[in-house]
């Protein structure tokens, strides 16, 4: 009895061994038959990590192809939310928002997310990659990117702009040539072990498609010296802004432009609109006296006056209309010449008045004012002129003394290139070429001519007029020590909100060229409500003056170099 009740149990046991064989057997063969795409897929992405890989950006080049954009390896910090405990998450919180100043709600946040990958934050410096490693957290890891860098900070950073994390231009010349620079995407499927931290072993891969490379015609030496002195003039008269630019007068090149305030460009996170905007394309602003150029070179054109013909310039007041006009100086009889070189209001508004509103409006639009450029820069505006249909009776006092309009400052060095040219309208440049890595020229810029605005014997005389600007009239402060300028002076009262024209809020600018006979470069400078002193001539003339000097001394010795 004992011995069949034993054989009995061991039957059972044995049966139920073999139905539990039979049964796995069977969940086997459902496994690998019906859910094996299924568990296949899972597998998949707990050991595979499907990456974007991001193509190097192009590099941006001054004329003498020195980097002002390039690209560096940073990392970046991602997590694994979903294999992670609550203590882990807590510690990485805790300790992530001390080493990168990120807030706990935010990483909170992030990592209650139930994801496999989340990053943290992007293109980490070298410090902060370093204590995210000393801490030896849980499931996190770096992923190698590139990260945009602007070795000179500040320098050109209107001009240049910025990159985003995302390698997208915002800004500037990034921007403007963001498809050229930005490159394609790849893509790559990387191993990762149980821990799912990344293996440098992958399954797939497709490479990116580097950007191309941006060469400008700004040179970083004539950029610098004019920026050194902008800044100066800025700080020392406690200006609101300031423009310079610094062009070829033959081929529209722009070697140097800056605006007042800027900021890092390595540090753009915090800045404000007003530091990033470029002042001078975007900027509006009536040009007082440095707008009788057009006037004068109207005139002249259309010879309805000469150099030496007088003009009685009223001592000093001049009714126009229900308007007395004034000059900062009384003055009685000056030749035309003395008009231009001691900035008279008078004597210039007698010329427009003799030459005729539509001819004023027509020399206007020739110089360019009133409409875009075309310079290869974002944000650009056409300036404001009116048709004399629309002018007051008091307008032919204002328009070409350089009231009543709206100018920028790169209209005014276009205009002031006409006269150092010999009269043509050259459109302005910065973008030089675009090449491929492989050094084959994409794209390529070259001068070329607008319109023929004046003849050469007009230009010549006008030189001779702006000469005498600076050599006997209110531009003295320009004179360049061995070398003679040419240029104009100008200082416009700013509109007063409220109405009319503020007493003490005013633009000093100048306007010119060097050297007189053989122009090398034009410069225009303008200040924004410069403090206490704010006359062209004073303020403004003298960062033309110490501009020019550097600026005509590297040019020559740079061509005779390379002779």
């Amino acid at each position: 009895m004992y011995i069949s009740n034993y054989r009995s149990r061991c039957e059972a046991i044995f049966l139920f061994f073999l139905l539990f064989l039979v049964a796995c057997a069977l969940r086997l063969v459902y496994i690998q038959i019906f859910r094996s795409n299924y568990l296949a897929t899972i597998a998949k992405k707990q050991h595979n990590l499907f990456t974007e890989i991001e193509p190097l950006r192009g590099i941006i080049y001054d004329c003498t192809l020195k980097p002002q954009a390039l690209n560096l390896p940073a990392d970046s910090l991602y997590a694994a939310p979903n294999m992670m405990s609550s203590a882990d998450k807590e510690r990485a919180i805790s300790a992530l928002s001390k080493v990168l100043n990120l807030s706990q709600d935010y990483l909170r946040e992030r990592l209650s997310r139930k994801k496999a990958f989340i990053w943290i934050k992007r293109k980490l410096s070298l410090e902060e990659t370093a204590s995210v490693k000393k801490l030896k957290l849980k499931h996190l890891g770096f992923i190698r990117e590139n990260k945009r860098s602007y070795p000179n900070a500040y320098l050109a950073s209107q001009i240049i702009g910025f990159a985003g994390l995302d390698n997208v231009g915002l800004e500037g010349i990034e921007l403007s040539l963001d498809q050229y620079l930005k490159g394609s995407s790849g893509w790559g499927m990387f191993l990762r072990d149980a821990r799912q931290s990344r293996l440098d072993v992958y399954e797939k891969i497709s490479s990116p498609k580097d950007g191309m490379d941006a060469i400008l015609t700004i040179d970083q030496v004539i950029q610098y010296i004019a920026e050194r002195e902008l800044d100066k003039a800025f700080k020392t008269y406690n200006a609101k802004g300031a423009t310079i630019i610094v062009m070829d007068p033959y081929t529209g090149k722009i070697l140097a432009m800056a605006s007042r305030p800027t900021y890092d460009l390595n540090e753009y996170g915090n800045v404000s609109k007003d530091q990033k905007r470029n002042r001078a394309v975007c900027d509006l602003f009536e040009p007082g006296s440095v707008f009788k150029i057009v006037t004068a070179a109207a005139a002249l054109e259309e010879r309805k006056i000469n150099e030496e013909d007088k003009i009685f310039c009223e001592n000093g007041q001049y009714r126009v209309a229900n308007n007395i006009l004034h000059d900062h100086v009384p003055h009685g009889w000056l030749t035309f010449r003395e008009v231009i070189e001691k900035s008279s209001n008078i004597g210039t508004t007698k010329v427009a008045q003799a030459i005729g509103a539509e001819t004023v409006y027509k020399y206007i639009r020739l110089f360019g004012f009133g409409s875009k450029l075309g310079i290869d820069l974002p944000g650009e505006i056409s300036g404001m002129i009116k048709e004399p249909r629309f002018w007051s009776k008091t307008s032919i006092g204002a328009i070409p003394i350089g009231h009543e309009v709206g100018v920028t400052a790169l209209q005014l060095a276009s205009a002031i290139s006409v006269i150092a040219n010999g009269g043509r309208l050259m459109k302005p440049y910065v973008i030089e070429e675009i090449r491929d890595k492989q050094g084959v020229v994409i794209k390529k810029s070259t001068p070329t001519l607008i319109r023929q605005v004046i003849s050469l014997d007009t230009a010549a005389r006008i030189s001779k007029m702006l000469t005498g600007v600076v050599e006997e009239g209110t531009g003295k402060m320009a004179q360049v020590k061995g070398i003679t300028s040419a240029g104009k002076t100008g200082t416009a009262q700013k509109i007063d909100p409220k109405g009319g024209y503020s007493h003490n809020k005013f633009i000093a600018s100048f306007i010119g060229y060097a050297p007189a006979e053989e122009p090398v470069v034009t410069i225009v400078v303008s200040v924004d409500e410069p403090r206490p002193y704010y006359f062209g001539g004073v303020v403004a003339a003298p960062v033309f003056r110490n501009v020019a000097a550097e600026a005509v001394r590297y040019l020559k010795t740079k061509q005779a170099l390379s002779n």
